[in-house]
């Protein structure tokens, strides 16, 4: 079988269904199972799935096994060479995942292909591809820096901006929203690691195949929407920056050591430490509804964040080494 495609679904049935649909309609030409891992939906009209689509294996947890478990599951079933690891909120165009899987053929030193992630007003997204977390891109992390000096190297983005060339080009990670991978790479390297709450798998992942001696790739020509991808107009909670922090740290940890990761916690704090001062005294400046609501918004972010730096955030540790109660969608 050329492909085995891996969907991990939590509360997200209706987007499931239409992504599923995309699949079907799109893909031909290469043999295909659909696998999905329903992550304990709470209320999901999960029995639409075997009933529009019976072909597709469901497999149901009772509990909410986070993302890479939940991944790593549905792999357990996997028959196919590659494996793609899809978002429900997808949806495929063209023959996307057909070139996928010839373009991952057509290359023996390519472990990882990323696709062409778009928003669903067709716009780019920026964010589709990424450097490896460095102090100093951690810092300044802001999309407008992005759009407006993209070729700087620190965010990884050369990639996406060889679009003309209509290739395949190396990036350091990949999205997880749809990731392709040689199943025997996959599982040469530990599938996905566990140690994360949220937000770094993908990144471990192809640091993983990397260093493997593998090259990760993103591809120009095949396209899929994200509508979970939009990064410039979701907030997210407090909650969310906080563990993605703690992710980022372990990530460090585990790849540049301990001394790295701790610098990196103490010149986030700075950088914390320099935004609320900013920020506070703007809480008595006479200001519209909505910026006043951004601003509380901002300060909670960032003292949250400056607490954690300060080690005092330490149900989040806990928290990372559960099984977790989030998915990435």
């Amino acid at each position: 079988m050329d492909l085995s495609i891996v969907i991990v679904n939590w509360n997200s049935t209706e987007c499931l269904l239409d992504c599923l649909a995309s699949i079907e309609r799109t893909t031909r030409g290469i043999e295909y199972e659909i696998i999905v891992v329903d992550n304990a939906s709470v209320d999901e009209p999960l029995h639409l799935v075997s009933e529009r689509f019976p072909s597709v294996q469901l497999i149901k947890s009772d509990l909410n096994l986070g993302f890479a478990r939940a991944n790593n599951l549905g792999s357990d079933s996997a028959l196919g060479d590659k494996i793609l690891f899809l978002n429900p909120d997808t949806l495929i165009l063209g023959n996307g995942i057909s070139l996928m899987v010839r373009l991952l053929d057509a290359d023996p030193g390519i472990g990882i292909l990323g696709c062409r992630l778009l928003n669903p007003d067709l716009s780019l997204q920026i964010n589709a591809i990424q450097p490896f977390p460095t102090i100093l891109n951690q810092l300044v992390t802001l999309d407008w820096l992005k759009r407006r000096w993209p070729q700087l190297p620190m965010w990884g983005m050369r990639p996406l901006l060889s679009d003309e060339a209509k290739g395949v080009h190396e990036a350091e990670v990949v999205g997880g929203a749809c990731l392709m991978i040689k199943r025997d790479i996959f599982k040469g390297v530990g599938r996905f690691s566990t140690e994360y709450f949220l937000y770094a798998e993908e990144m471990d992942l192809c640091r993983k195949v990397a260093d493997a001696g593998w090259r990760v790739c993103r591809a120009s020509i095949p396209k899929v929407i994200h509508l979970g991808g939009q990064s410039t107009k979701k907030r997210g909670s407090a909650f969310s920056h906080v563990v993605m922090r703690e992710s980022v740290f372990k990530l460090l940890q585990k790849f540049r050591g301990n001394t790295y990761a701790q610098a990196y916690r103490g010149a986030l704090f700075l950088s914390s430490a320099a935004r609320l001062a900013v920020l506070l005294p703007l809480r008595i400046a006479p200001l519209r509804s909505l910026d006043r609501e951004r601003i509380l918004y901002a300060q909670e972010k960032w003292c949250r964040i400056a607490s954690w730096c300060l080690a005092l955030e330490n149900w989040s540790k806990k928290l990372v080494t559960t099984s977790g109660s989030e998915t990435k969608n």
